[in-house]
Formats: C-alpha cells, sequence, structure tokens
C-alpha cells in the first residue's frame, strides 16, 4: 500500500503568528496526519533576518531570503504569506505562488481588502485556493461560517467588534475609570498596539476585516473604500460613564447590510446595551454577529488575535486544503460578484450627543430649536455640573437618521452656544 503523499507547506514571515503555526506544525504532527490523512509538513521559511532567535529551531527547514522564491519553489505545495502589508513583498510573492500553482494560506488582511477580487480571480484560474480565515477576528472561524455553515441562508446583516486593542482600551476606561490617553499608553508598553496606532484606533485595522466579510456575505466585490470610519479616539472618560449611567456601553462597532440604495458598511463607536452580548465583551476579545433570514441570529466569539489563536487559524486553512477542499476564496465565483455602489447608512437610530454649552441665557433653548427644526427631537437631556463659562450636556435623541442629524449639528454650531465640536454617537440596536 503505497504512503499518502505530504502536502508541503512554505511559511513567509516568522514573527509571532509564524512561529505559532510552526510551534502546531510540531507539537500536533500525528494529530493532524490523522484529521488530513496525509502527513502535513514545513519544508522552507523565509523572513528578514537568519540570525533572530525566535525560540523555535528552524535548521531543518530550507532557508530562501526572498519570499517570492519561496512562493515558487517547486517543493512547495502551499505558501503560507504572514508578513502583513497591502503591497510589497506580500503582494508579490502571493502572485508568483499562485501563478506558479501554489495554494495560498494568509492572515493579511490589507492585501486582501486592497487586492482581494485581483487575487481571488487569479487563484481560480489557476485552480488553486487562496484562504485567510486568520485574516478576521483571530480564532474565530467566522469566513468558514459565512461561506460554509450559513451558506444556505441570505445573510441580512454583519456586525461585530473586531479590533482587540479597542475593545480593550474601552474597556480599561470604564473598569478603571481611566482617560483614554492613560489606557491608550498602557496599550502601547503592553505591545497591543500596531507599529502605526491609527491602524487600531482610528478604525482601519477593523474596516479592513468587515470589508471581507461584507463581500463575503453579500456576495459583493471588496469595497475597502466604501466602508465609513471613525476611530475611537475622541471618546472620553465622561462618555464612557454617561453611557453606563443610560444603561450602554461604547464599543467599536462594524456594521454591514446590503440594501436597495447599495452596500452600507461603517466602523464606528456605537453605544450597545449593557446586556447584550456586545455589551458585555471584554478585554481583547472579539466577537461577529451574523444576522440571515433561515438561522435568523449567531453569535461568535473568541480571542481575536495573539499567536496560538490566529496560528489555529492558518492552520484550518491548511487541514481543509491537505483534505482537497477548494473553494472560492468569497464564498461565490470571484466573476459572479457583483458591484455594490457604497451607500450611507439610512437607517434611524437613536443617537447619543455631548455638547459644551456656554454659560449664556438661552443657550439651551437655541441647541432645542436648532434640533427641532432638522426634525431631531430630544428623548433624554441630562446636565453633568458646569464651571463658570460652559455647562456639559448631554442629549438622547429620538430614532433620526444621520444626514437629519448631521444637518441639526450644522443649525447647532451655527447658535454660537456651544464650545468645541460636538460629539455625536448612534445607539445601535443589537
Amino acid at each position: 500500500m503505497s504512503q499518502p503523499t505530504p502536502l508541503r507547506l512554505g511559511i513567509a514571515g516568522l514573527g509571532t503568528v509564524g512561529i505559532g503555526v510552526v510551534r502546531i506544525l510540531r507539537k500536533h504532527a500525528a494529530l493532524l496526519e490523522a484529521r488530513a490523512g496525509r502527513p502535513v509538513e514545513l519544508v522552507a521559511v523565509s523572513a528578514r533576518s537568519r540570525e533572530k532567535d525566535r525560540g523555535v529551531r528552524l535548521s531543518s527547514y530550507a532557508w530562501e531570503d526572498d519570499p517570492v522564491a519561496l512562493a515558487r519553489r517547486a517543493d512547495v505545495d502551499v505558501y503560507i504569506e504572514l508578513m502583513g502589508g497591502e503591497g510589497g513583498a506580500a503582494k508579490a510573492s502571493v502572485e508568483a505562488a499562485i501563478g506558479a500553482g501554489k495554494h495560498v494560506v494568509t492572515a493579511n488582511k490589507a492585501l486582501l481588502a486592497h487586492h482581494g477580487h485581483a487575487l481571488a480571480t487569479a487563484a481560480e484560474k489557476a485552480g488553486v485556493a487562496l484562504r485567510f480565515e486568520a485574516a478576521v477576528a483571530g480564532g474565530i472561524p467566522v469566513i468558514k461560517a459565512l461561506t460554509e455553515g450559513l451558506a444556505g441562508n441570505e445573510i441580512t446583516r454583519i456586525m461585530g467588534v473586531m479590533n482587540g486593542t479597542c475593545n480593550y482600551i474601552l474597556t480599561r476606561m470604564y473598569a478603571a475609570d481611566l482617560p483614554y490617553e492613560a489606557v491608550f499608553g498602557e496599550a502601547s508598553d503592553l505591545g497591543y498596539l500596531e507599529a502605526d496606532p491609527t491602524l487600531d484606533v482610528g478604525g482601519i485595522d477593523a474596516a479592513h476585516k468587515l470589508a471581507l466579510l461584507a463581500a463575503i456575505g453579500f456576495g459583493t466585490r471588496v469595497d475597502f473604500a466604501g466602508v465609513e470610519i471613525e476611530g475611537i479616539e475622541r471618546i472620553s472618560i465622561r462618555d464612557i460613564e454617561h453611557a453606563a449611567d443610560l444603561g450602554y456601553r461604547i464599543k467599536l462597532l462594524g456594521v454591514a447590510q446590503l440594501t436597495g440604495r447599495g452596500l452600507e458598511q461603517r466602523m464606528s463607536p456605537c453605544l450597545v446595551p449593557a446586556t447584550s452580548p456586545l455589551g458585555q465583551l471584554e478585554g481583547g476579545t472579539n466577537m461577529v454577529v451574523i444576522e440571515g433570514d433561515a438561522v435568523e441570529q449567531v453569535v461568535l466569539s473568541g480571542p481575536g488575535a495573539g499567536e496560538g489563536p490566529t496560528a489555529s487559524a492558518v492552520m484550518g486553512d491548511v487541514m481543509d486544503i491537505a483534505r482537497g477542499l477548494v473553494l472560492p476564496a468569497f464564498g461565490q465565483p470571484a466573476e459572479s460578484l457583483k458591484s455594490a455602489p457604497p451607500a450611507r447608512a439610512a437607517t434611524p437610530a437613536p443617537y447619543y450627543l455631548r455638547l459644551k454649552l456656554l454659560d449664556r441665557p438661552g443657550a439651551l433653548g437655541k441647541v432645542a430649536m436648532a434640533l427641532g427644526e432638522a426634525g431631531v427631537s430630544i428623548d433624554r437631556m441630562r446636565q453633568y455640573g458646569h464651571d463658570e463659562a460652559t455647562a456639559p450636556v448631554l442629549i438622547v435623541t429620538h430614532k433620526t437618521t444621520r444626514a437629519a442629524l448631521d444637518q441639526a449639528l450644522e443649525a447647532v454650531a451655527r447658535t454660537d452656544v456651544v464650545e468645541g465640536q460636538p460629539v455625536a454617537i448612534r445607539i445601535e440596536t443589537v
């Protein structure tokens, strides 16, 4: 009886996730072979430095200084790209691997958010897999859920907390009663932030992930440029406290849905009920909520980053390839993915407003009139103390559209009774 042919892997990028994959391959070699029905072996690697001590012996693997050369090696069946970046060596090596007839597994959300459709088209023409479970929500198998487990549903809405660093900052602010700047510094010291912190706190990292999930869920081409993005930099400890008083928590929430007007994609701070699964989400955990016409609502939660969880997601893709499962990258043939125009969210929702009113007679009345003339009605209003010059005021509106709210805030600015820029946060139904 002939021995099964091994699946041979090449890994480019030996950072936290790459070394995590190496450790899984070594620790669970027998288990992986039993589950795949064939050996799964690492044969070659590539990284910037050969000399760096990574805590794992790599001398038994071939080394390529150039990841493109690794992608083209004759003894590599699956090219695993873990370098990151939307272009450069990551893009060139993935294209080279597909061109050489290799399957590709990547954790690179930026690459796919910008070039996913072209890469998926090329992979399908070459008859190879392009898999990226590790690119979204760390160890949570959300892409597999959308492409396989929920394939019988028309997806109606996708939403979730998709950046663990932002969730850590917001929950830490609430638990320790600390200002944003202090917790941002803690997150930096702990190594939670990207080299460019705006990728995290500016919402860009999470928006990459939302664009990928929206493409899969709604059968559309990836449109990262169509995501409305607002980060958490303007959220103050006062907003955290006021939200708690009202029974809410503040989360950087991604929401996507396809409507008759187009594809709505937004990544922004939202208030969610404190008792909801999203409201109770703590620390660096991620959560994705998927709503479908048959299943109704599915909630997936787990670690959104880190060596083990992300390497686990990479290996899930590798194991599918080892078993012979080659599916379109976005759940259906790339040529069938439709271009959906970007649309701003028009579903009415209540909003939280924080304004700093100048201590002048009639100031509050002018604000209320400006809101009313724009069709925005007030549900609740509170004042939280004041100093000699200003009085902080909190307003919760009845349901309104963002367009109407923006019109109202422009009118408020013209009253000359508000100091600084008002903070407006949508209150999301979950």
